[in-house]
């Protein structure tokens, strides 16, 4: 699902309305019809219902304006306030400010001590959040602060108008304060901050609806920013070959654990095999190979060479050897930071010629030699969380997630999974999807392990890893949303989300038949 940024938002509506000749009020009036039944859709009954808009004086208030209209030709009693400038109204918000004067409204300017707006706040029923918009660039202060307060103060729901105020819609990052939505009504494309960064968890269910802008100039719209969603995964998902073997689904070679850290290549193996890849080389060192091998009944499991302190730099040697049989690999869950692990991630990435993950451990031996990077010469993926990719030489430090992925992978080639609420997945060329499942049960050491076995699944069945990868992130949320339905986010396991892997994958082919089936 296509993605824009604020700005490309911005220059799509300047086209439709100044080449295309829409009327910018038409736009609006058909915004706000679809904010306005969010807002009725979240009242238990009307008679009686309260519903307060807060308005800001550019076009996104003007979106509330009209909206708090047409609430109030429903039968709604309303009240619109104004936060803001009124000498800085725009030319729309103020011909929708005329409209509701004509139907017997009227837009007050917001004071937060006005006693009569506080008390019909204070018993609203229903919020609408139309202050900033997807504009908003500086932290939230003034009435505009005492606005959000009041909203998230209140146990009414609140539907915020394109996207929550307080959060940037490029980035996630919240600005100071955001609105808690229940809902989120945005237009024509979705926005990154939808999905990403911790201002992504304020909009609740996010509606994304049509307003009017031409599907031609849609269609043109290149930020590169995607949300993975369920059809893309059953659209992409490999082919099961009615007469085929197990070679024909691909062989994985996983190098993994270490004392203390023996469930990392159990569940890594296992999600492989929950995925559909055909055969699993299992390799761990030779203080836990009884355990692996005893636990890992469908994986084929191998002794590394170790010593007291670590992995030895034989054991490099052994796994490439079967790795070359391989068309995948899967290098670090639990592998520890020893001189035989780190020189086995470093001839890993020297002699691969197929898709390499480095997850983990495999990360943090490659800390030390971030420029062994460039002598890769096959597809390198990292799943770093945001600690790892610090040490990687990433930088976060200006809350933009999707920046600092495509940054780091300008810098060194490869398929970046930087993880963490609402994941980033960077491919070399720019492009960049965002993850749409998950929850907070999922954040549980073992976790990471089984999206690296799914991402190696279904690499291992020759997936193309720019889909391979994604949709193994989107799998991954989707098994923790299962086991989340079954068990709570509290005493879910990584366990259960391997058992959810085939409803995950079911889910995705039922959701792309679906959109197959809408389009007929």
């Amino acid at each position: 699902m296509k993605l824009a940024y604020a700005a490309t938002m911005r220059q799509l509506d300047q086209t439709a309305i100044e080449v295309w000749g829409i009327p910018s009020i038409q736009l609006m009036e058909t915004a706000a019809g679809y904010v306005s039944e969010a807002a009725l859709s979240l009242l238990d009954k009307w008679e009686g219902a309260r519903v307060a808009v807060f308005c800001g004086p550019g076009n996104n208030g003007g979106d509330g304006v009209a909206a708090a209209r047409l609430l109030r030709e429903a039968g709604i009693e309303v009240r619109a306030l104004l936060v803001g400038n009124r000498r800085k109204m725009s030319k729309d918000t103020a011909e929708m400010e005329r409209r509701l004067e004509a139907a017997g409204g009227m837009l007050e300017d917001y004071l937060p001590e006005d006693q009569a707006q506080q008390t019909f706040c204070q018993g609203a029923d229903v919020f609408i959040d139309a202050i900033f918009g997807i504009g908003l660039r500086s932290e939230v202060s003034g009435p505009a602060a005492a606005a959000i307060a009041q909203m998230n103060g209140s146990n009414a729901p609140a539907v915020a108008v394109d996207i929550p105020s307080g959060v940037e819609a490029d980035t996630g990052r919240i600005l100071g304060a955001a609105v808690h939505a229940a809902k989120t009504v945005t237009f024509t494309l979705g926005k990154p901050g939808h999905f990403t960064g911790p201002g992504s968890l304020c909009c609740g269910a996010l509606e994304i609806v049509p307003i009017g802008i031409p599907k031609a100039l849609v269609d043109e719209v290149s930020d590169g920013i995607f949300a993975m969603t369920g059809a893309d995964v059953g659209a992409h998902l490999p082919q099961r070959k009615g007469d085929g073997h197990k070679g024909d689904f691909g062989k994985l070679a996983i190098a993994a654990g270490s004392v203390g850290y023996t469930g990392a290549p159990y569940f890594a193996a296992q999600a492989a095999a929950r995925t559909g890849v055909g055969l699993i080389f299992l390799y761990v060192p030779q203080q836990i190979y009884g355990i692996e091998a005893v636990k890992n009944a469908e994986a084929m499991v191998f002794p590394l060479p170790m010593s007291e302190d670590g992995l030895l730099e034989d054991a490099a040697a052994l796994f490439l050897d079967r790795a070359k049989s391989c068309n995948v690999q899967l290098v670090g869950p639990g592998l520890g930071q020893s001189r035989g692990a780190k020189h086995l991630v470093r001839e890993a990435i020297r002699s691969v010629q197929g898709p390499l993950i480095l997850d983990a451990d495999g990360l943090n031996c490659l800390a030390e030699h971030i420029d062994d990077l460039d002598s890769c010469h096959g597809t390198l993926i990292l799943t770093p969380h945001e600690g790892e990719f610090l040490r990687l030489g990433g930088n976060l430090s200006t809350g933009d997630r999707i920046g600092a992925a495509r940054q780091f992978v300008r810098e060194h080639p490869c398929i970046l999974v930087l993880k963490g609420h609402g994941t980033v997945t960077a491919l070399p060329d720019g492009t960049v999807y965002l993850n749409s499942t998950g929850n907070s049960g999922m954040a549980k050491g073992g976790s990471g392990d089984v999206l690296s076995g799914m991402i190696a699944g279904l690499l291992g069945q020759h997936m193309e890893p720019e889909w391979a990868v994604p949709a193994a992130v989107w799998l991954h949320g989707a098994a923790g949303d299962l086991a989340a339905n079954c068990y709570g986010e509290y005493g879910m396991l990584p366990s259960d989300m391997i058992l959810k892997i085939p409803e995950a994958i079911q889910l995705g082919l039922e959701n792309e038949a679906q959109v197959r089936k809408s389009r007929k």
